[in-house]
């Protein structure tokens, strides 16, 4: 298993849409304005929040249970900007769209800007033959309000291919997060 360079990301993007936008490049400004980064990088893509972000709250006092997910738990925001209160955290998605090759497996890992200020991205893994939108958890570590920006860089895809094709994808077995688009709540 080997990680794949920035030649292989920006051909697999071209010849199989393997990722929808592109940008083949760092993005680093937008009309003068500094932006956290995102697109192909040396090994890896760095994908955008979109606008959309469901913010955890505690105002019902629900049990927060992965078999019995209450959507009531959550604030829709639609903005350019979320604000995670303390100790909390938000869903969101990429902007991007992914098609994951049957032999690869892609892992994200958080960008260190926002690491740095104590808010930690995770993501499980992206299986092969996985595709959609993939949907963002931020925690808020912090004891003060934090910020994530729409439209900028907020983590990093790396792209992990087999030497051989796996016996049975995310597709064969019709994986429950197939295909999803908008941030998707935990299903059962």
């Amino acid at each position: 298993m080997s990680i794949k360079a920035d030649s292989w990301i920006c051909r697999m993007a071209k010849e199989q849409g393997m990722i929808e936008p592109f940008a083949a490049q760092q993005v680093r400004s937008n009309n003068g304005q500094r932006l956290i980064s995102y697109g192909v990088s040396s090994y890896g893509y760095d994908v955008r929040c979109a606008n959309e972000f469901k913010v955890f709250t505690n105002i019902y006092s629900a049990i927060v249970d992965p078999k019995n997910f209450d959507e009531k738990s959550f604030v829709d925001i639609k903005s350019e900007v979320c604000i995670i209160p303390p100790n909390s955290f938000a869903l969101a998605r990429t902007v991007e769209y992914f098609r994951i090759p049957r032999d690869v497996l892609t892992i994200c890992l958080g960008k260190s800007t926002y690491a740095r200020c104590g808010i930690i991205v995770n993501v499980t893994p992206l299986e092969p033959e996985w595709e959609g939108h993939v949907t963002l958890e931020f925690s808020n570590t912090t004891n003060l309000p934090a910020k994530i920006y729409a439209g900028e860089g907020v983590a990093q895809m790396l792209f992990l291919q087999s030497d051989t094709p796996c016996a049975v994808s995310y597709k064969d077995r019709a994986g429950k997060y197939q295909g999803q688009t908008g941030v998707t709540l935990p299903k059962a």
